[in-house]
């Protein structure tokens, strides 16, 4: 593990800490080189229950490392684009892993990093942080985010702040869907740790199939959807963990 990026596991919770504070943990090269060998790593340690991502510093992370984007100037369409679908390929890899995602956000979430918060199963934010996709401001297009965007907050919301580049307050930023709660200053690291914990003690199984259902169900019509669900439904009954977990219940 590359110092760009901080890995620490305890009582099933994988931290993930960009670690780039003196440039606002801009997403390199290698830092999201780093990010996706995690992930990978995490999907197949079965101690792994939950991932939480955090940036360290001020910032969660204010995007694409300007610097080697203006050096990308140079290359060809085909190599930029290779470079591009790596930070793509990640924001899948958060999906597609079987155990949650969580991103625990403070100071500036922008651009490229807001798209990584956004590529999370849950957002916890602290009350003082800024969202938002300044990318125009810049000359520059927030392509790798938008699908994510789109899904989160709807069209008109999303091209608002596509084309704008307006920043968002933590609350607004939950009032639109962009974040699943906000956390006052205070409470911030012990609200996320209690989330985390609550995860990891969770049926890793059921969480699985839930994660797995959610994201399965874009695009679907109701019928499809609910019927898709009737088999996710029927699989989990057959699991281990639910037949002890009901069985505990029941003789409470």
């Amino acid at each position: 593990m590359s110092d760009v990026l901080l890995a620490a596991t305890d009582a099933g919770i994988l931290t993930l800490t960009l670690n780039r504070p003196d440039r606002r943990n801009a997403l390199s090269v290698e830092l999201v080189a780093e990010l996706a060998r995690a992930v990978g790593d995490a999907d197949l340690d079965a101690s792994v229950r939950v991932v939480l991502l955090r940036g360290a510093g001020r910032d969660f992370c204010a995007g694409a490392d300007l610097s080697e984007l203006l050096a990308s100037v140079s290359r060809s369409p085909e190599q930029n684009e290779a470079e591009a679908l790596r930070l793509g390929e990640l924001f899948l890899a958060f999906r597609a892993l079987p155990k949650p995602v969580i991103a625990a956000v403070q100071g500036n979430v922008l651009a490229g990093g807001c798209g990584l918060a956004t590529a999370c199963d849950l957002v916890l934010a602290h009350e003082g942080a800024r969202f938002g996709y300044p990318e125009v401001q810049r000359g520059f297009v927030p392509a790798m985010v938008l699908t994510l965007l789109r899904r989160a907050v709807g069209e008109k919301i999303a091209f608002d702040l596509a084309a704008t580049g307006r920043l968002l307050t933590a609350e607004e930023a939950r009032a639109i869907g962009l974040v699943s709660r906000t956390v006052a200053a205070e409470t911030f690291d012990s609200e996320v740790a209690s989330v985390a914990a609550a995860l990891a003690g969770s049926s890793a199984t059921a969480l699985g199939l839930t994660k797995k259902l959610f994201y399965e169900l874009d695009g679907l019509g109701m019928t499809d959807g609910i019927r898709l669900g009737a088999r996710v439904n029927a699989l989990a009954r057959t699991t281990r963990e639910f037949r002890q977990l009901v069985e505990k219940f029941l003789s409470r």
